[in-house]
């Protein structure tokens, strides 16, 4: 499924918010792989992302009909 900007953005950061707090990691990272992103729950969110293996899903409402 191809997202706009503005809701790859609230996917990533909302999945930053969740490592932020305290979320297991779900992509392999070795320690240096964390040295290198300097542990920045952002960084992780967005491999998460590029690796396609969030657990967050996307509804889009379809308008009504008349």
């Amino acid at each position: 499924m191809e997202f706009t900007k503005f809701e790859k953005a609230r996917i990533i950061g909302a999945r930053a918010l969740q490592l932020a707090m305290g979320a297991p990691v779900l992509v392999k990272l070795d320690k240096k792989d964390f040295d290198r992103i300097k542990y920045n729950p952002i960084e992780i969110a967005k491999m998460e992302f590029e690796k396609d293996i969030l657990p967050i899903t996307i509804r889009r409402p379809m308008p009504a009909k008349l």
